[in-house]
């Protein structure tokens, strides 16, 4: 099958499992165009049957902002038509639904269909929600899409109830590539960070508000005081300024490392102890997921998707959001004990790979030839 695979090029969770996605499908043997307006962050090595297609984003002088939409539905109709492709599967609601119908409308009026998947993610969905100025062409383009999934349960039950949605919303979870994620030897990186054996806590995110970074903070302060440990802050963004002077206040400057974009993310996680997580809205937890992956159990809060990823008492703990005091006594539970520790860690790998690409990817497959059959011309 040929496949159109819009999205965001960027480090967000969309980003990363629509690329992954792509690079997943073409390893099946699928002929996958990534067609967006930079190439994406994990689209970072020679595929043969895997094409990049850049959308110009030029300025012009009329315009004070950028037609993006309008030059995505060009490439769209462009790459749909000279690469004869079966299908479009867009990522993220805003703007790319939109787009790939109108894009579609176009193509329909010289003859030409192509069926369209919708992949919702999260704040695509909960932060317009409450927003009217997009409310109703997110739930227009969600409606005319010809297949709409969901990366959680949580996700697709917010979507109803924030839109009149009339269309069927299948739920595929989001995955792990255990080729990747996975637990290896990287002792000399943990000695440098952890040079006397402390444990380490980690987090990993684009540092916004709705993460709470500011309570990672809070809990690896309460969990120093009582255990030998360090902190590394993976990422960036608009927050860090804030964390720094954070830290800097409670003292713990010399126990944190703020890391910043870390491409091999997973040597990171690779020699820590903990994952914490404590989000004020988090449609699925992919963060959360590959930390598990790599045997690291999960502190988090039961925002959204997390209980569908993270299994309280098991793979970690569930907290209510912006509960610091019971985050922090889970982990402490889960770190003062080797036994509990190592515990955790089988559990966590044992539910990560529930989530193994290898699970997932033939459910894409299968609803792509469903919409593809089933697409009305």
């Amino acid at each position: 099958m040929k496949i159109g695979i819009v999205c965001y090029p960027t480090y967000g969770g969309s980003g990363v499992v629509a690329t992954e996605l792509g690079l997943g499908l073409a390893k099946k043997g699928h002929e996958v165009h990534f067609i967006t307006y930079k190439r994406p962050a994990r689209l970072t090595t020679f595929h043969s049957n895997v094409f990049y297609h850049e959308v110009s984003t030029e300025d012009y002088p009329l315009f004070e902002y950028t037609p993006y939409d309008t030059a995505l539905a060009s490439k769209l109709v462009d790459v749909v038509k000279f690469e004869n492709l079966d299908l479009l599967h867009v990522h993220y609601a805003i703007p790319h639904a939109a787009v790939a119908y109108m894009a579609k409308k176009i193509l329909l009026s010289e003859g030409r269909y192509v069926p369209v998947i919708t992949t919702l993610h999260g704040t695509d969905i909960t932060l317009v929600g409450s927003n009217n100025a997009f409310a109703p062409v997110v739930a227009f383009s969600i409606n005319k899409s010809d297949g709409v999934t969901a990366v959680s349960e949580s996700l697709k039950q917010q979507t109803y109830d924030y839109f009149d949605i009339h269309n069927d919303i299948r739920v595929i979870h989001n995955f792990i590539d255990f080729e990747r994620f996975r637990k290896v030897n990287k002792d000399h990186f943990k000695k440098a960070i952890a040079p006397n054996g402390e444990r380490i806590l980690v987090h990993v995110s684009n540092f916004r508000k709705v993460k709470r970074v500011e309570d990672v903070i809070h809990i690896f302060q309460k969990v120093y005081q009582r255990i030998p440990s360090k902190l590394m802050l993976i990422g960036d963004g608009p927050e860090r300024h804030n964390l720094e002077e954070l830290c800097r206040k409670l003292g713990l400057c010399h126990e944190t490392r703020f890391l910043g974009k870390q491409d091999a993310v997973e040597e990171l996680l690779a020699v820590s102890d903990l994952f914490i997580m404590p989000s004020q809205a988090e449609s699925f937890g992919l963060a959360a997921l590959e930390a598990m992956a790599c045997e690291v159990p999960v502190i988090s809060s039961n925002a959204g998707g997390l209980p569908e990823v993270n299994i309280h008492g098991k793979t970690g703990y569930l907290s209510d959001v912006g509960d610091v005091e019971d985050m922090a006594r889970n982990a402490i539970h889960i770190l003062e004990n080797d036994n509990v520790l190592r515990e955790f860690r089988t559990n966590a790998l044992e539910q990560a790979r529930r989530f193994d690409i290898d699970n997932i990817l033939p459910q894409y497959e299968a609803y792509y030839e469903e919409v593809v059959k089933m697409a009305v011309y």
